[in-house]
């Protein structure tokens, strides 16, 4: 098995259309408020139909914060080394570090022809790509002396000056296939990145073996070379195939391409947001739990001991013959136990609105059901990282987990104290808690609304709740920020006190959701 232990990214490859120039925007707006890593676009400069990439990717990475932005991937013919060198690193320098760059060797020869570039053969162009590596770098390195050289079979370039540096040392991802393109990966590139649409069974175990094989012959690691792939597939309840099938599939063919092939970005080609929002709240944390849970095995640690398994995470608790949410509604909502951690209260539980009555004598097809209880799968994963962050506050108070042992859990974290160590994990899952009530208050909640007015005080008192956990999340951070500050038993203490009330309000909430929504996801669908 092959995993080279490099932090998984979760992002989109969207089409860059013309036709609807805001649309795409706002899909990559979207990517960053579910909380995806990396938007991505396809590079055709002489598609009419199509945005110019860099002025996208510009538009985009403005628009945005947190999200990374990339061409997957760049047409070299028709963008010289050396100009492509300057947009990269001005694009990251305004953006704070967010770029990538996908590199292609050129395809559709007769469309770059007829863009004024000159027309390569197979051989020219893996050395044209070789050569503006080469430039890249180069121009990139703004400290050393000399302008930039490179007398080349495809470019030339006579000393030009060099610089600006980027922000942060831009990956430089490679879309290859064949042979030499494979070699030249290993040899050269940081990342390898494919397409499934393009990929023969035994196509990934080969051309992996192929850069690992060039990147030794060159003096490097295997684990230089990142592993993406570009995704194509589809969600669907059943099966049909490969990334044919509902999101728990997905969660365990992406796992096992990231510890057996060692592949660590995966990219979804959609340009559906429901697709996006699925792969980012159920894909992409199944797999990284999957991941992490299967490197701290093989690392010695227990830390993951407590993590639930994801199949059991992800399905909706759907069972006949039980109460539910009506009674012709196989899908049953989570009771709220009324277990209380903290004496603090933050709402009055008595003063909650309720809905309007189930119809009576109403069935519910399978997909109607399917639409009631996604919520409650979206729900139970936050329960799942919640009894771990429970755990994870104890082990560290107890000091029965060590920096090593947590760094196994969190893979791409380097901390050195129990404190940062919590307060990574908290940060991250305090991140996925904001997203989550983001994609309701955005999309969900007002479809509802629309749907049937009668649900309006239950949606208002639910949008009241949200800004309340909000303020909840606030002190778990401030109490986090204390306890590295002054470490000891009291900051712990704090720590636990504000992630009891935290557990109190997020479990009281979600219950109360599901108990008012399920159904009329049932009967008006989710947005």
């Amino acid at each position: 098995m092959t995993d080279h232990g490099h932090d998984l990214l979760f992002g989109a490859f969207l089409t860059p259309s013309a036709a609807d120039p805001g649309r795409v925007v706002e899909l990559a707006r979207l990517c960053e408020a579910v909380g995806l890593d990396l938007a991505t676009f396809q590079d055709h400069p002489y598609q009419p139909g199509f945005l110019d990439t860099w002025t996208l990717l510009s538009w985009v990475a403005a628009s945005t914060t947190r999200l990374r932005v990339a061409p997957n991937v760049v047409n070299l013919p028709l963008r010289p080394p050396a100009v492509l060198a300057r947009s990269v690193a001005s694009l990251d320098l305004l953006s704070g570090g967010r770029v990538e760059l996908g590199l292609g060797a050129g395809a559709f020869w007769d469309a770059i022809e007829a863009m004024g570039a000159r027309r390569l053969t197979p051989r020219e162009a893996v050395l044209g790509l070789e050569e503006a590596i080469a430039v890249l770098r180069q121009t990139w390195d703004a400290s050393a002396r000399g302008g930039v050289r490179l007398e080349g079979d495809v470019h030339r370039v006579v000393g030009a000056k060099r610089g600006p540096a980027p922000a942060h040392d831009v990956g430089i991802w490679v879309g290859a296939y064949g042979p030499r393109m494979l070699e030249l990966t290993g040899r050269l590139a940081d990342g390898w990145l494919p397409s499934t649409g393009y990929l023969q069974p035994g196509d990934l175990e080969r051309g992996n073996a192929a850069v690992d094989e060039a990147a030794l012959a060159a003096g490097r690691a295997p684990g230089d070379v990142r592993r993406l792939l570009n995704l194509s597939g589809r969600f669907t309840r059943r099966s049909t195939g490969p990334l044919q099938g509902p999101a728990e599939q997905w969660v365990e063919e992406l796992a096992d391409l990231a510890l057996s092939e060692g592949l660590s970005g995966f990219l979804l080609g959609s340009d559906d947001p429901d697709d996006l929002r699925r792969f980012a709240a159920e894909v992409a944390p199944g797999v990284r739990e999957v991941v992490d849970a299967e490197r701290g095995a093989r690392a010695g640690g227990d830390v993951t001991s407590a993590s639930p398994v994801v199949d059991e995470v992800l399905v909706p608790r759907v069972a006949a013959g039980t109460s539910s949410a009506a009674p012709g509604l196989p899908v049953v909502p989570t009771p709220d136990d009324g277990v209380r951690r903290s004496r603090e209260r933050v709402w009055d539980e008595s003063a909650r609105p309720t809905g309007p009555a189930p119809e009576p004598g109403r069935t519910y097809t399978e997909d109607e059901a399917t639409q009631g209880g996604h919520l409650i799968s979206v729900h139970d994963h936050l329960r799942s990282e919640l009894a771990q962050l429970h755990d994870l506050v104890e082990q560290v108070g107890a000091g029965a987990t060590s920096p090593g042992q947590a760094r196994s859990h969190i893979a791409t974290m380097t901390l050195r104290q129990n404190a940062w160590t919590l307060g990574t994990y908290c940060e991250s899952y305090c991140r996925v808690v904001t997203t989550h009530h983001t994609i309701e208050d955005r999309s969900m909640f007002p479809h509802l609304r629309s749907g049937d007015p009668r649900l309006g005080p239950v949606v208002d008192r639910l949008e009241e709740e949200h800004h309340a956990i909000h303020d909840v999340l606030e002190r778990v951070d401030r109490a986090l920020v204390a306890s590295v500050a002054a470490p000891g038993p009291a900051g712990v203490e704090e720590v636990r006190a504000a992630v009891d009330l935290l557990s109190d309000v997020l479990l009281s909430h979600l219950s109360y959701e599901e108990r008012e929504l399920v159904e009329p996801l049932a009967r008006l669908g989710f947005v």
